[in-house]
């Protein structure tokens, strides 16, 4: 019953998951050397997990005490969330060589890619209630 709970967070590791084999394979076959980069694919899909884990631990337990405020708690966390990674991506702006575009635009796909998963996973716990 408990597992049931915690379902979202299931699917955001498994798409997570698939997100990052899916990365590498396209990193191999393109032939983008990511060595050079500030912060690592692996470091990066760590550090935006972490944030939609915790993200969507807040949602489920705002969901137990009044499911009205979810919308809100999202919203909420997700601006957090978002001034977070600038404080991260601000190294990166700095850059200016071809890897650091590269990069800046790897991060931008990244945030995006989990914004998405979080939007489309709390939907499906907002529309539970219908």
């Amino acid at each position: 019953m408990k597992l049931q709970i915690y379902k979202p967070l299931l699917n955001l590791v498994t798409v997570a998951g698939l997100a990052y084999i899916l990365h590498k394979v396209v990193f191999y076959f393109f032939d983008i050397n990511d060595k050079a980069f500030h912060y690592s694919i692996e470091t990066l899909y760590l550090l935006f997990s972490g944030l939609s884990i915790t993200v969507f631990i807040v949602l489920l337990k705002v969901k137990e005490r009044s499911f009205d405020n979810i919308g809100m708690s999202f919203l909420l966390s997700t601006s957090i969330k978002m001034i977070f990674c600038y404080l991260i991506l601000r190294p990166l702006l700095q850059v200016s060589n071809h890897s650091g575009t590269i990069e800046k635009k790897n991060f931008f796909v990244m945030f995006i890619l989990f914004l998405a998963i979080e939007t489309i996973l709390t939907i499906r716990i907002l529309n539970e209630k219908q």
